[in-house]
């Protein structure tokens, strides 16, 4: 008989309720009476708080599927299970203690990991034998924490400070392509709150690695509680290109206590992200804090100018058309996907000017950059400047032409 998988949910460090396996690949999660009790949030956008159970019919609920590794952490896990497959629910179960957010995921009979499957010699792999962390993304990564200047991979029990980005066999000089592509966004959008960075080393790990402080944590260890939007949206992991940048502004607008200034926000940091070559902005690529007072945009994250690896169509539909390919991008679809969110012609204007007026500046943060080639920073500007003159210098003649 296969064995009946559960486990306990936490949010920060409260006892929540129980997620739990059903017959015919279902899965509930209940909120535990004493969390309900105590007035304590919803673990999740859309997983109300309330007594009866949360059913999914199959397999994990959109929530919770997000939290789920991706890519070469996926693999690596799998294999430290024994296993050549694992089920997201298992690979949830056992290394649910670290995820994104507010929100843990703890297996009451934790399996027991092993080597069996590893090369002992692959660092990054063995190092998450020390730790139950869950990260998204396809990229080599791992949760590390912060002592002093230095960084190690998160032992169990700890709480991660820090996510360590390493390099890609598949995409060469993936770690410098967002270091340098993130130096460039800072200065497109410097009144922007984006993540903080730096290039360096991981005790044990003999690569260099891009680290990124964890915005959802603070300094004194507490976890912030924050979604992706294909969280909020309830997709699953699979579906994060399924859908079209306005989706997001429309939530934005319809949920009750946000603010209409995060949906010009976010139509800046989209417009930066198409004039840097990062067409693979997808749904779990922005996120949203939960706040006392509403849901908040998180800083800005995940810059890279995918365009250098040939990937040249959009992720999302923009301005009604989807599987876009960027050299087919029009000041039209600019102006329209501004109009889908619902901005003046004079937000979409302020948006591009301010794009114009530090362009310049985007680019010297880029040869200016400590680190990084001459190569890939020639190709970064290039890309900023065909982008700039292929489609950007012409929004503003056709918004006066519109009117």
């Amino acid at each position: 008989m296969a064995k009946h998988l559960w486990a306990q949910v936490y949010y920060q460090e409260q006892f929540a309720g129980v997620l739990s396996e059903e017959s015919g690949g279902r899965m509930s999660f209940t909120y535990d009476p004493a969390y309900l009790a105590a007035g304590h949030p919803a673990i999740a956008h859309t997983l109300p708080v309330q007594g009866a159970p949360l059913i999914n019919p199959q397999g994990l609920h959109p929530f919770f599927d997000n939290l789920v590794s991706e890519g070469w952490m996926e693999n690596a896990q799998t294999r430290l299970l024994g296993k050549r497959q694992a089920s997201r629910f298992e690979l949830l179960i056992s290394f649910g203690v670290d995820c994104v957010g507010a929100v843990s995921v703890v297996d009451p009979e934790p399996v027991k990991l092993t080597q069996a499957l590893l090369d002992v010699d692959d660092t990054m792999s063995m190092a998450l034998m020390t730790s139950r962390a869950s990260l998204s993304g396809v990229q080599p990564k791992l949760a590390l924490v912060a002592e002093g200047n230095t960084f190690r991979p998160a032992k169990l029990g700890e709480l991660s400070t820090h996510i360590g980005k390493f390099p890609s066999s598949h995409h060469n000089d993936l770690v410098i392509n967002e270091y340098l592509t993130t130096q460039a966004y800072k200065a497109l959008l410097p009144y922007d709150n984006t993540v903080e960075f730096i290039l360096g080393e991981v005790a044990g790990i003999d690569q260099q690695a891009l680290i990124i402080k964890r915005f959802d944590r603070t300094t004194e260890g507490q976890r912030l509680h924050f979604e992706e939007f294909n969280q909020l949206l309830g997709k699953m992991s699979q579906a994060k290109y399924d859908g079209a940048h306005a989706d997001m502004a429309d939530f934005i607008r319809a949920t009750p206590k946000t603010l209409a200034t995060d949906i010009y926000k976010l139509f800046a940091r989209i417009l930066a992200g198409i004039l840097l070559g990062n067409t693979d902005m997808h749904f779990k690529n922005f996120a949203m804090f939960h706040t006392p007072n509403g849901l908040r945009l998180t800083p800005s994250y995940d810059q890279v100018a995918a365009l250098l690896y040939q990937y040249k169509t959009l992720a999302l539909a923009l301005a009604g058309t989807a599987n876009l390919l960027i050299n087919k991008l029009k000041p039209s679809h600019i102006i329209r996907l501004g109009e889908e969110f619902d901005l003046s012609t004079a937000a979409i204007k302020m948006a591009v000017d301010d794009l114009e007026k530090n362009l310049a500046n985007a680019k010297e943060a880029i040869w200016t950059a400590p680190l990084g080639k001459q190569e890939i920073k020639k190709s970064l500007n290039e890309i900023m400047e065909k982008r700039w003159n292929g489609t950007f210098t012409l929004i503003g003649k056709t918004l006066s032409k519109k009117q």
